[in-house]
């Protein structure tokens, strides 16, 4: 009786989850669904689907479209996705990340004062990733033209009506634009005025930008009348952009302003297109770039997560928030130590990390009764028959970090088998009383934007894009903001030694597009914005479908946790800065009372908000009834159409 009882209940919870109203509809398609961070940027997608264009083309327009809106990217930035081929029937990486220039090196750094590379300006500069990475895509699975694809970019470069979220960014961040030339040029349309900034719905002309999308075109055009192919024109414009006079005017305007980046910098960059990441989550195949990008954590939290019964536990319970947080606890400790560019390692742990096994040993280790403040990198290396080469490397983290508060170094003993773990340094005397002050979750959400796409013909798209955004600094007359992105690497080993700056680096990354397989088909593409809470908000948007039975809609808005018991990848040039906020815990205003006092006797920090999910933007693709449906967040300016 009780048995029938508590699934009557179960079900009856399910049925409410299907019916919970959302504060913006969910969006239906048949042919086609556009989503990305930006309503003018959606539409650019919609418009290129009305070319006949595929999943590819749109998603290539709506990433051009955000990057010339500039809040959050531009065309300086990087860009990373996945693409579901129904040619081949397989997931595939674009990894379209920048590198660290020549003479970007520790010592460089550390001779100007920092701990980690400064959070805007020139020296924060990694090679422009994303131009070359949309040419590449485009090239290779898109059907239209550059000169199609960039149409809606190209006029809103001509003149659009500015938000007033972008608007009031430059606002902001005058200070450091009036420090760049170029960028005050196009920034401040009103010097010498109260505000400087243009106004919103002011039109906003990016004459330079024009320029320089014009030049790209006119390469692909000028490669076509030679009788060349759609794919030889298109690289002809990316040619032009890495190797001749846009990069020319990009390398002088960044070497006048104290930046690193040189014309073979440019030349040498390539984007990769790499075999992805991925997992099993009861029988469906989750898949997250490799771990230049802190993607491998949400794979990995999944492994973890999979030895317990979430549904059981209810949908944030005090247990289901407590064993997410702990979960996130250990596979963040262990992106913090073990991630980074792959074709500089020699020695990976990516494959312990994702090992099975591995995730049942770690997920032994989670205390059920107490947040675990000293929580820290495992010991992935004896699930692949090796032995660590770093454990001397976390020694020396502990002590980098005892330092940095002020402490006397601890009694850091490392364990070498295969079933126990290396234990962290204990930070929560770094916890500060106001968990919630700007400047660290500044850091900690810093956005971005995503780009998802997907058409009936089976092509389907994730992006995550970033970089190059307000307040930017723009590289000569070329309009274009240059990447910060160089401040995710480390200057130190014992921090990560994956992770430490050298020329011809990718950074380790927080940018994460997700994509989902059932049955060998695509079954949900989402990504997010929020720098090292992405993959938290990614990690409960998929159970809040998979485990507890919402639409896309419905878990783009549903409440969210999030912890900074992490190391952040953003902001900030002193390690105290950056250092992790053990027990720090950012709750939905709706938490019950009763959830929020067993928390706090568990060890957790509480901070509240109104919204905690993130913007996430995801489809699902429904193949019971053949339709497409989108999910928009309802935090930011997230928007999507479908057709």
């Amino acid at each position: 009786m009780k048995r029938l009882l508590f699934l009557a209940l179960l079900c009856g919870i399910c049925s409410a989850m299907q019916a919970q109203q959302t504060q913006k509809p969910p969006l239906h398609g048949k042919n086609w669904m556009a989503v990305t961070g930006k309503p003018l940027a959606a539409t650019a997608g919609a418009m290129i689907f009305q070319k006949n264009g595929n999943a590819v083309d749109a998603a290539c327009a709506m990433l051009a479209a955000t990057c010339t809106m500039w809040d959050v990217l531009s065309w300086g930035g990087e860009t990373q996705a996945l693409i579901y081929n129904p040619r081949t029937g397989k997931v595939i990486a674009i990894n379209a990340l920048g590198v660290a220039p020549t003479g970007a090196t520790p010592a460089f750094y550390k001779g100007k004062g920092y701990d980690f590379p400064p959070e805007y300006g020139p020296l924060a500069a990694v090679t422009p990733g994303t131009a070359g990475g949309l040419c590449y895509m485009l090239a290779e699975y898109g059907t239209l033209s550059l000169k199609e694809v960039l149409a809606p970019a190209m006029e809103m470069a001509a003149g659009y009506p500015i938000e007033a979220q972008t608007a009031n960014s430059i606002e902001r961040g005058k200070k450091y634009i009036k420090e760049w030339p170029y960028s005050k040029a196009v920034f401040l349309t009103h010097p010498g005025e109260k505000r400087e900034a243009p106004e919103a719905g002011e039109i906003f002309v990016q004459k330079d930008l024009l320029a320089t999308l014009t030049k790209m075109v006119e390469a692909e055009q000028e490669a076509l009348r030679k009788h060349k192919s759609r794919k030889e024109a298109i690289m002809a414009a990316y040619n032009r952009f890495y190797q001749g006079d846009i990069a020319k005017e990009f390398v002088r305007g960044c070497q006048e302003q104290g930046g690193l980046i040189t014309m073979e910098d440019l030349a040498k960059w390539k984007p990769v297109e790499e075999e992805p990441l991925h997992v099993n989550y009861k029988g469906i195949e989750v898949y997250k770039l490799q771990e230049w990008t802190q993607g491998p954590m949400l794979l990995q939290s999944l492994n973890i997560l999979e030895n317990f019964d979430l549904k059981a536990m209810g949908y944030n319970s005090t247990n289901y928030i407590h064993t997410l947080y702990q979960t996130m606890n250990l596979t963040f400790a262990d992106r913090d130590f073990y991630y980074g560019d792959p074709a500089f390692n020699t020695n990976p742990a990516i494959k312990g990390l994702l090992s099975k096994d591995y995730a049942k040993a770690r997920a032994k280790q989670i205390n059920l009764a107490q947040n675990d403040a000293a929580a820290g990198p495992g010991d992935p290396y004896p699930y692949m028959g090796k032995t660590n080469p770093y454990l001397h490397f976390l020694q020396e983290r502990q002590q980098l970090t005892d330092t940095s508060s002020g402490r006397k170094p601890g009694g850091f003993v490392p364990k070498h088998d295969a079933t126990t773990f290396l234990p962290a340094t204990d930070l929560s005397h770094l916890y500060a009383a106001n968990t919630t002050d700007s400047a660290y979750m500044d850091r900690l959400w810093r956005g971005t934007t995503s780009v998802e796409a997907a058409d009936k013909d089976g092509w389907v798209v994730s992006i995550t894009p970033s970089g190059g955004w307000l307040p930017a600094c723009i590289a000569g007359n070329t309009g274009i903001g240059m990447s910060q992105r160089a401040q995710s690497f480390v200057l130190d080993s014992a921090l990560c030694p994956f992770n430490v700056i050298a020329p011809g680096k990718r950074p380790r990354v927080t940018l994460t597009p997700s994509m989902a397989l059932k049955e060998g088909k695509p079954f949900l593409c989402f990504g997010v914005q929020g720098g090292d809470t992405q993959d938290q908000n990614l990690l409960q948007f998929f159970l809040n479908v998979v485990e507890f039975g919402m639409t896309v809609q419905q878990a783009t808005e549903a409440a969210n946790i999030n912890t900074n018991q992490l190391w952040l990848s953003l902001g900030g040039t002193t390690m105290k800065d950056r250092e992790p906020r053990p027990g720090s815990i950012l709750l939905n205003n709706n938490t019950t009372e009763k959830t929020r006092n067993a928390l706090e006797q568990m060890g957790y920090h509480l901070s509240f908000g109104e919204r905690t999910s993130g913007p996430v933007n995801a489809i699902y693709i429904d193949r019971v009834h053949g339709s497409l449906w989108g999910g928009s967040s309802n935090h930011g300016e997230d928007y999507g159409i479908g057709w």
